[in-house]
C-alpha cells in the first residue's frame, strides 16, 4: 500500500532525473535572458509564457519526486540531497519569475498585447494579476540575497520540523511507535487506549518541543520580515492577497463562526456526557467513536465505499477514485520515518496525483481519503490549462476536498439506521468541529504568535499558554478545562511554511463554502455535476468572490456563512436529542 513514484523517475540515479534537474537551470537562464532582452514587448511576453510553461512542467515533476520521496521516508539521504538541490534551483526560478513580473508591471499597453495574442488570452487573468503583484515584489537588489538566506533560515527550519515530526517516536505501553501511529489511537474504541495514547503523546513532546519552538519562532519572524519587505501591513494581509480573498470575506466568516460556537460546545458537552464526563469533553475523547456500531474498514472496504458513494454523485468520480487505488496513487499506512497527517500533491503535466495518508481503519480515515481524493479530482478538473491558470488560492483549494467529505457523509448517513446512523452523525460533527472550532483556535494562536514574535522569541511555555488560551476562546466549556492539548502547535505542519502562513482559515472556508455548494447540488440534482466541474476549473481564474458568485454565493454576506453553519447546528440538535434518549 505504498504509492508508485516510478511514473516520474526510476530513482535518484535515473539519468532522466539528473537531466531534468539540469534543464531547470538552463530554462531559467533562457527566461532570465529573454526578459532582459530588447525584443518587442508582445514577442517577449509570448516567448516568456511559453518558456514558463516548459519550466513549470519540469519543476512539477522534479519537485514532486524529491519531496514525495522525502515525505514517505525522512531518512532517505538521496531524497534530502535532491530536495536541497531543487531548493537551490528554485532561487534562480523565483528571481527570473520576479524579473518577468517587473517586466509585465512596466508594460503600459498590456491589454492591447493580450488582445492581439491568442496564446496570451488563454492566461490573461494570470498576466493581469502579475501586473498587480509587481507592486509587492522584494527590492530587486535584495531579492536574491533574501531568497538565499531563506535556505538557511525559514526553509531550513521547515525541513527540520518535518524531520523532527517524521522521526519522533512515542513510548506507548512498552513500545516505541511513530507519532502518527500514536495520534491515530485517538479514534480507538477502547477508552483506555485513547487516554494512554494521549498521555504518552504529551509526555513525548519534551524530547522535541525546544527545537520545534525555534522552528516556529524563526519561520514566523521571517514571515513578518517578508510581509514588510513586500509592502504589506501584516502577514495576514499578505496571505489574504495571495488567497485572492478580501478582509470583508474573512470577517464575515469569523463573525458567523463566533455566533455558532455555543452550538458546537453543546455538541461537545453532549458527547462528554455520553462518554461519562460531567464537565466537558477531555481532549483524549475528542475523536472517540460513539454508538454500539464501531465499524472499522479495511483498505479494500474503504475503496469500495468511496467508489460506490462518490459515484452516486458523479459516475466519473467513482471511476476516477477506483483508478487512484488501482494505480497506486496512495501511500496508505503510518510507519517510522513517514510524515504524519495527510496531503495530496498533483502532477499537472501528467494529470495524476499522489496522496499520503496514515490509515488506521476508522470512518474518519475513510473521510480523510475522500478529502484528499477531492483534491485529486480538483487537479483533474484543471487538466489542460496553462500552469499560470491552475494556481488555486488556499481557501478554494479546500472546496473540492470538503465537498467530497460532505457528499460521503450525506450518502452514508442517508442509508444508515439506529446505532449506525448515530455513530455516523457524530463522526460528521466531529470532523466539522475540527474544521470550524479547532481551525478558529489555530487562527487565534497563529495571530498571537506573529504579533508576539515582533517583540521577542516565545518560549515553549509561552507557546503552550497561547495554545491553551486559543482553545479556551474557541472550545470554551465544550472541552474539560484541565484536559486539553497545549502542544498542538508542535504536531501541526500548517504553521511551518515560510511562504504560507495562516494555513488555517482556508479549511473553515472550504468546509462552509463546500456546504453552500452542496446545497446547490441538493437543489439542482445530478445536473449539477458539470456545473460543479466548471466551478473547480475556474478556481485559478478569478478572485474568490467572483468564483463564488458563479454558483450564486455571496461570500461577503454574514448570512451566507450563517446558512452553512445552521446546517451543522441542526445536526447538533439532532445529535443532542439522540444523546438524551440514550
Amino acid at each position: 500500500m505504498n504509492w508508485d513514484l516510478s511514473v516520474l523517475y526510476q530513482g535518484f540515479d535515473d539519468p532522466a532525473f539528473a537531466r531534468d534537474l539540469e534543464s531547470i537551470g538552463t530554462l531559467t537562464q533562457r527566461l532570465d535572458a529573454l526578459t532582459a532582452g530588447d525584443l518587442p514587448p508582445a514577442t517577449r511576453l509570448e516567448q516568456a509564457v511559453a518558456l514558463s510553461e516548459e519550466l513549470s512542467a519540469l519543476l512539477d515533476k522534479v519537485g514532486n519526486f524529491a519531496y514525495l520521496s522525502q515525505a514517505a521516508d525522512a531518512g532517505n539521504a538521496a531524497a534530502a540531497q535532491a530536495v536541497d538541490k531543487f531548493m537551490n534551483a528554485q532561487i534562480g526560478v523565483k528571481l527570473a519569475h520576479s524579473k518577468l513580473i517587473r517586466d509585465i508591471g512596466g508594460m503600459e499597453n498590456l491589454e492591447e498585447i493580450i488582445a492581439n495574442s491568442e496564446r496570451l488570452q488563454s492566461c490573461a487573468f494570470a498576466l493581469r494579476e502579475m501586473r498587480e503583484q509587481a507592486a509587492h515584489l522584494l527590492p530587486a537588489d535584495l531579492e536574491a540575497w533574501m531568497l538565499r538566506m531563506s535556505l538557511s533560515g525559514g526553509d531550513a527550519f521547515s525541513q527540520l520540523r518535518d524531520k523532527l515530526d517524521a522521526t519522533h517516536v512515542v513510548s506507548y505501553r512498552g513500545e516505541e511507535l511513530p507519532l502518527a501511529a500514536v495520534r491515530a489511537k485517538a479514534y480507538d474504541p477502547d477508552p483506555s487506549v485513547r487516554k494512554d495514547a494521549y498521555e504518552a503523546e504529551l509526555a513525548s513532546y519534551a524530547k522535541m518541543e525546544i527545537p520545534m519552538s525555534y522552528c516556529l519562532n524563526s519561520i514566523k519572524a521571517q514571515g513578518q520580515t517578508m510581509a514588510e519587505a513586500k509592502g504589506y501591513e501584516s502577514v495576514l494581509d499578505w496571505m489574504l492577497d495571495a488567497s485572492r480573498m478580501d478582509r470583508q470575506t474573512l470577517d464575515a466568516m469569523w463573525t458567523a463562526v463566533r455566533e455558532y460556537l455555543p452550538a458546537f460546545r453543546r455538541y461537545l458537552r453532549a458527547k462528554g456526557r455520553l462518554l461519562g464526563h460531567a464537565d466537558g469533553l477531555p481532549f483524549y475523547d475528542l475523536f472517540a467513536p460513539v454508538g454500539k456500531v464501531q465499524r472499522t474498514y479495511t483498505v479494500e472496504e474503504a475503496r469500495r465505499t468511496l467508489v460506490r458513494e462518490m459515484g452516486k454523485f458523479m459516475p466519473e468520480m467513482g471511476s476516477f477514485i477506483d483508478n487512484a487505488f488501482e494505480n497506486n496513487w496512495i501511500d496508505m499506512f503510518p510507519r517510522e520515518g513517514k510524515g504524519g497527517g495527510a496531503f495530496c500533491s498533483g502532477v499537472h503535466c501528467m494529470d495524476i496525483s499522489r496522496i499520503l495518508t496514515n490509515f488506521a481503519g476508522s470512518f474518519s480515515d475513510v473521510s480523510t481519503l475522500a478529502h484528499e481524493l477531492g483534491h485529486a479530482w480538483h487537479d483533474h478538473c484543471l487538466a489542460g490549462l496553462p500552469y499560470s491558470m491552475i494556481d488555486v488560492p488556499m481557501p478554494l483549494a479546500e472546496t473540492a476536498s470538503t465537498f467530497n467529505e460532505t457528499v460521503l457523509s450525506h450518502q452514508v448517513l442517508s442509508a444508515a439506521t439506529g446505532d449506525e446512523a448515530f455513530a455516523l452523525l457524530e463522526a460528521g460533527l466531529m470532523e466539522e468541529t475540527q474544521t470550524v472550532v479547532d481551525i478558529y483556535s489555530r487562527f487565534l494562536f497563529e495571530s498571537e504568535v506573529i504579533e508576539t514574535r515582533k517583540d521577542h522569541t516565545m518560549s515553549v511555555e509561552e507557546l503552550k499558554d497561547a495554545m491553551l488560551r486559543a482553545q479556551e476562546a474557541s472550545y470554551g466549556d465544550g472541552l474539560a478545562k484541565d484536559v486539553r492539548h497545549p502542544d498542538m502547535w508542535a504536531c501541526k505542519c500548517h504553521y511551518y511554511s515560510p511562504d504560507l502562513h495562516f494555513y488555517n482559515f482556508p479549511y473553515c472556508f472550504g468546509t462552509l463554502f463546500g456546504k453552500g455548494v452542496f446545497a446547490q447540488y441538493l437543489e439542482k440534482g445530478p445536473s449539477f455535476g458539470q456545473e460543479y466541474n466548471r466551478l473547480l476549473r475556474s478556481c485559478g481564474s478569478a478572485p474568490i468572490a467572483d468564483v463564488a458568485a458563479s454558483v450564486g454565493i455571496d461570500v461577503h454576506s454574514v448570512d451566507f456563512w450563517r446558512s452553512s453553519l445552521e446546517v451543522i447546528a441542526k445536526d447538533i440538535e439532532r445529535f443532542v436529542e439522540m444523546v438524551e434518549k440514550r
